[in-house]
Formats: C-alpha cells, sequence, structure tokens
C-alpha cells in the first residue's frame, strides 16, 4: 500500500518535533493547504507566507533586489533567499520556499512547470538545501505536483542536514 506523502510528511515533522513554515509562490499556499487537510497538523505547521510578487518577496522576506536581477525569480538563489527569509521571522525550525512557472507559456525563456525549491534548517549550523524541479500539466497540476514534492522531501534534506552534509 502507498502512503499518502503528506501524511508522511506531517508524521516526520512531528517525530522529529520539528516546526515548519513555507514561503511559497508558484504553488501558492498549496503546501499549507495539504498540511491543513489533515487532522494535527498545528502541532507541526508555525506559518505560511504566499508571497506571489517580487514586491512580497523583498518586503516580506527580504530578498535582496539584486538576487531577483541577477538570478531571475525563477532561481534556486531566490528560493534560498525566500526560506531564510521565512526562517527568521518565525519561530520555525524548517522552511520549504517554491517559486517558478506554472504555465502555461514559458517566461523569460523558462520553461512552464520550471519550479525551484529551498529547504532551510535552523540551529547550528543553519543549512539551506536547493533544487529545480520541471513537471508537467496544466497550472493546478504543476502547483500541486510542486505542493508534494516540496513537502516529500524535507525529510531527505532533513537527514542530510543531521548527518552534517551541506548544500
Amino acid at each position: 500500500m502507498v502512503k499518502d506523502p503528506v501524511q508522511e510528511t506531517l508524521d516526520y515533522l512531528k517525530s522529529h518535533k520539528l516546526l515548519l513554515t513555507t514561503a511559497e509562490s508558484c504553488t501558492a499556499g498549496a503546501m499549507v493547504a495539504l498540511l491543513a487537510a489533515i487532522p494535527g497538523t498545528g502541532e507541526v505547521l508555525e506559518s505560511g507566507y504566499v508571497v506571489y510578487s517580487p514586491s512580497a518577496k523583498k518586503r516580506l522576506l527580504g530578498v535582496n533586489p539584486q538576487t531577483i536581477e541577477r538570478y531571475g525569480l525563477t532561481s534556486e538563489a531566490v528560493a534560498w533567499e525566500m526560506a531564510l527569509g521565512a526562517l527568521k521571522d518565525s519561530d520555525a525550525t524548517v522552511a520549504i520556499a517554491s517559486t517558478g512557472i506554472t504555465g502555461p507559456e514559458p517566461q523569460d525563456g523558462i520553461a512552464p512547470g520550471t519550479l525551484c525549491f529551498a529547504w532551510a534548517f535552523a540551529g547550528e549550523p543553519l543549512a539551506v538545501f536547493t533544487r529545480s524541479q520541471r513537471f508537467f500539466g496544466d497550472r493546478a497540476d504543476v502547483m500541486r505536483q510542486g505542493a508534494i514534492y516540496g513537502l516529500s522531501r524535507l525529510a531527505h534534506y532533513h537527514q542530510r542536514w543531521l548527518r552534517g552534509e551541506r548544500a
């Protein structure tokens, strides 16, 4: 029997006593919504930021305008700064950030379905892991796939952090 990846993430957060915040652009709060649909999420979810516009990323999460200018909104560098900004502004111990293009058209030469993620872990030392991934389908499919991917990879990167690996 295949276990629900969102339930697995919730169980992982609980068993490792992690408190989550998200910084979502292209997934538009879908990570928080998927978690919140399951009872018991309040134990492990601190907050969720939906920062769709560049100005919101700058104002609410402290994303550097020069990072956006140099790397573009769909970049691991922007996801990195979003995750750190969400951690800094919360009591959470882990943050997941997402930014990208859900489609249907390419933007700035970047294919639709291209999403960039960051997973940041508070503590000593602080660590951030990033990854880009491409998803296929319509906007709603890409958003859902991206949200599930972001959540489902949390345990993988947390284990890497526990082993002392760095991005």
